[in-house]
């Protein structure tokens, strides 16, 4: 499939020390940054798989050997997971609330979900080079052409950018009404639900009688089971009925929020106001500090392109909002991005009333439902991302508690399970977790000549850029950014040279 679409960046660097949002640290906070422009999904998803991670626009890398609270990408295999006790403890309270209006006399106040901060650090570009990026975009969309590379399309993996299907303007994720219909109730095809005890009971009571007609033999074969004892899925739990009674409403909408569909502007303005009351009350913001241009920049705003694949989800990927609404209002809306291997996390808020309700565990639970849904329309589909996992922050290791779970190795790229780290972390802030010696970065920097940059409108490879700025001594800042992104990224991504 030919390639359309460019991600196009500018890169920040990151020498300097910004304050550090989880200790505090007013000069302790280190990462790279560069402006994204555009950006494709599958661009995103290999930037993910380095370490990077997006806020708005800007997409930063922390300095793991540096930054005084190394953060550590974790994912969850979501097609494995089962919902721990405390997890079912949360889905039981919500669905007891909805069903039946109960209030918990007491509740936990957990940690905010938020899978990125919006980084203090970040920087933006001019509007003269936003213009000229924007202009740069629409040549390259009218005439691919314009590129003065020939390039390997075999190294590069398609997302197939082409819509190969209408898009919808918006997507509910099963429209999960907690009511059921009219006139359903009970399966009656399955036994009620009874406690062990009087099981077992029934069970000694039918040996007894086998013994007393088998002439006081027992049988060898034992009586069938009157029911199974069969280990609810987290489906299961999310979905469990309601009487036609109910005392709430209850759906879960997923919108895209780039481009904007009707229903994501339609409901813009409530959605702010969540996220507003939420910074305020979880965040302690004050109350000029979550703008609306704020909240646009840093939740609405996003690189990523929407795109749609023949084997991908129905959705399509890129990045969406998925509005929890309750009795026909916003209590909370999860910002999530559909990648080619992953949904990836980046921000959950809700209304602050609404707190009892532990909105922040629910709705990682639902995102991993959600991640199991779009599998089985995508096979590759099949994690979740939930950000950074920051173990020196002890507020901040709740994200280990969604298992089976991997964390990222800063230093060769590969995944590796949460419980080989964990031991290592204890030790060291920042550790190595691949522990074989020879094995390093597989998409390591070896050529920093292919790497393309885009110059006065055109693409070339960086050795082509620098024969023609004779005197130029940036080869270090792009060496720098291209052995960030890996020798692949670093030959599909489009570097702006001013």
């Amino acid at each position: 499939m030919a390639r359309n679409n460019y991600t196009i960046v500018e890169y920040f660097g990151g020498e300097d020390g910004y304050r550090c949002g989880y200790c505090k640290n007013e000069k302790g906070n280190f990462s790279h940054g560069m402006w994204s422009h555009s950006m494709t999904v599958q661009d995103y998803q290999d930037l993910i798989d380095r370490g990077w991670r997006r806020s708005g626009k800007y997409v930063y890398k922390p300095i793991m050997n540096k930054t005084c609270c190394p953060q550590y990408p974790i994912r969850c295999h979501a097609v494995k997971f089962q919902p721990s006790k405390s997890h079912k403890k949360i889905l039981k309270k919500f669905n007891k609330y909805i069903c039946k209006g109960v209030i918990p006399k007491e509740h936990e106040v957990e940690q905010p979900m938020d899978s990125v901060c919006e980084v203090v650090g970040s920087k933006e570009p001019s509007k003269k080079m936003e213009c000229a990026i924007t202009d740069v975009q629409k040549e390259l969309a009218e005439c691919p052409a314009v590129t003065n590379v020939e390039r390997n399309e075999a190294d590069v993996t398609p997302t197939g950018s082409e819509p190969s299907r209408k898009e919808p303007a918006s997507v509910s994720e099963g429209r999960t009404t907690t009511a059921p219909k009219p006139g359903i109730g009970l399966d009656p095809n399955r036994p009620p639900c009874r406690k062990a005890k009087e099981l077992r009971k029934e069970r000694h009571h039918q040996k007894e009688q086998m013994k007393h007609t088998s002439g006081g033999v027992s049988s060898t074969d034992p009586p069938a089971a009157t029911m199974t004892n069969q280990t609810k899925t987290l489906e299961d739990l999310l979905t469990e009925t309601c009487p036609d009674t109910s005392s709430h409403c209850f759906e879960v909408r997923l919108v895209r929020a780039n481009p904007p569909c009707p229903q994501f502007k339609a409901s813009f303005d409530t959605s702010y106001q969540v996220y507003k009351l939420y910074q305020m009350a979880i965040h302690k913001d004050p109350p000029d500090k979550p703008s609306e241009s704020q909240f646009r920049r840093f939740l609405c705003d996003s690189p990523l392109e929407a795109e749609h694949s023949d084997d991908g989800p129905e959705m399509g990927y890129g990045s969406f909002h998925q509005q929890y609404w309750l009795d026909g209002q916003i209590v909370a809306v999860g910002v999530i991005d559909i990648l080619p291997t992953c949904v990836s996390s980046v921000y959950l808020y809700y209304h602050p009333d609404f707190a009892f309700l532990s909105l922040g565990s629910y709705s990682a639970l639902r995102e991993i439902a959600f991640t199991r849904q779009l599998q089985k329309q995508s096979a590759k589909l099949s994690h979740y991302y939930l950000g950074f996992y920051i173990h020196s922050c002890p507020k901040m290791r709740y994200k280990g508690q969604y298992r089976p779970a991997d964390l990222l190795c800063p230093e060769t790229y590969v995944w590796v399970t949460i419980e080989k780290c964990l031991s290592l972390l204890e030790n060291s802030r920042y550790a190595r977790f691949n522990t074989n010696p020879d094995e390093g970065d597989a998409r390591v920097l070896k050529d920093v000549g292919r790497a393309l940059v885009l110059h006065r409108r055109t693409v070339m490879p960086y050795i082509v850029y620098a024969r023609k700025q004779k005197g130029s001594n940036d080869e270090p800042e792009v060496r720098e950014y291209a052995s960030l992104v890996g020798q692949n990224c670093a030959e599909r991504i489009l570097l702006y040279r001013a």
